[in-house]
C-alpha cells in the first residue's frame, strides 16, 4: 500500500507544504518515487509524520524534535524539560494576568512597573512628569521604589504644583523664585513624610551615580529653562535649609 504525498498529509492532520517542509529540514525520510515520478509513501513514513505532528503540538520545535532522532519513542528527558519549561511560561502568563487585571481595573500607565503604576494611577501628572517617572523606574532599587510609591500614595489626585507645570520658558524672576519657594516647602514636608526619598538612589543598580546623571538627562529633556531653573533653587533652598 502506498499514499501519495497529499493522501498522507491527510491522514496524519497536517498540510503539503509541512511535509515537504519536514522534507527539507531532514526530518522525513524521502519515500521511492513510481514510475511516473509521483512520490510513495509507506506505514514507515507516516508513523514518523505522525510522531513529527504529535512533539510539534505539544510544543517542541523542529530543531529539538530532530536532536531526538528516530529511535527514542519515549524522550523522557527532552518532555521533562519541556513540561518545565512550559511550567515557568503558565507561571508567567498568569502573573500577566494579574497585572492586565490591575490595570485594567485603576486604569494604570502600561509603560510603568505593577508598584509604580499602580500608585501613579490615581495622581495628577502632566506627560512630562509620567515620561521622567518611566525614567527614573528604570535605574531605582526595590528601596528607592518603594520610597517613590510611597510619596505618590501620600497624595492621590493632587497635583503638587500647578504653578511649575505651566511656567513658561520666559519666566521671570520674580515668578521663578515665588514657585521655587512654594516647591521647597512641599519638598521640606515630604522629606519629613518620607525620609527614604533621602537616599532616593541608595541601592540604584547601576550605582547612585548613574541614577542621578540619568535622571538629571531626562530632566533636561522633559522641562523647559525656566523649569529647570526652578529646580535648581529648589535644591539649594531645601539643601540650606
Amino acid at each position: 500500500m502506498a499514499w501519495s504525498t497529499r493522501e498522507i498529509a491527510e491522514l496524519a492532520g497536517t498540510s503539503l507544504r509541512a511535509v515537504r517542509h519536514y522534507h527539507e529540514v531532514g526530518l522525513l525520510e524521502e519515500p521511492e518515487r513510481r514510475s511516473n515520478g509521483y512520490k510513495q509513501y509507506g506505514v514507515a513514513h507516516l508513523v514518523r509524520l505522525l510522531r513529527i505532528k504529535r512533539l510539534v503540538d505539544l510544543g517542541f520545535s523542529l530543531s529539538q524534535i530532530a536532536a531526538m532522532g528516530d529511535a527514542d519513542d519515549h524522550p523522557e528527558e527532552a518532555l521533562r524539560a519541556l513540561d518545565a519549561e512550559l511550567a515557568a511560561t503558565i507561571d508567567r502568563l498568569q502573573r500577566a494576568r494579574v497585572e492586565l487585571g490591575l490595570i485594567l481595573h485603576q486604569s494604570a500607565p502600561t509603560d510603568l512597573p505593577p508598584e509604580l503604576g499602580s500608585a501613579a494611577a490615581g495622581t495628577e501628572m502632566t506627560e512630562a512628569d509620567r515620561s521622567f517617572l518611566v525614567v527614573v523606574s528604570r535605574v531605582l532599587g526595590p528601596q528607592g521604589m518603594q520610597a517613590y510609591v510611597d510619596m505618590l500614595q501620600s497624595n492621590p489626585g493632587e497635583d503638587a504644583s500647578p504653578a511649575f507645570d505651566h511656567l513658561p520658558a520666559d519666566a521671570d524672576e520674580q515668578t521663578r523664585q515665588s514657585v521655587a519657594a512654594e516647591i521647597a516647602e512641599e519638598t521640606r514636608a515630604l522629606y519629613e513624610k518620607h525620609p527614604g526619598l533621602l537616599e532616593l538612589a541608595a541601592d540604584a543598580p547601576g550605582g547612585s551615580r548613574h541614577a542621578w546623571i540619568t535622571a538629571g538627562k531626562a530632566l533636561i529633556d522633559l522641562y523647559n529653562p525656566a523649569q529647570i531653573d526652578v529646580l535648581q533653587r529648589v535644591h539649594k533652598l531645601v539643601h540650606d535649609s
